[in-house]
């Protein structure tokens, strides 16, 4: 009844993720290898993050 009032988890991830991956790509532009490794890391556990929750929802 009240679900309107539910915030989204995957709201906030989907913007850190997409934060996660804009930063990647600048350190990639600018030749720092490994914090692009570093952040792309961090933005794979988002996306599984995202992904689990996709998946506990469509049950």
């Amino acid at each position: 009844m009240f679900s309107i009032f539910k915030s989204d988890p995957t709201k906030k991830l989907n913007k850190l993720l997409s934060i996660k991956l804009e930063q990647a790509m600048l350190a990639q532009r600018k030749g720092d290898i490994r914090t692009y490794s570093q952040l792309s890391f961090e933005a794979q556990q988002i996306d599984r993050q995202i992904s689990e929750i996709e998946a506990q929802n469509t049950k």
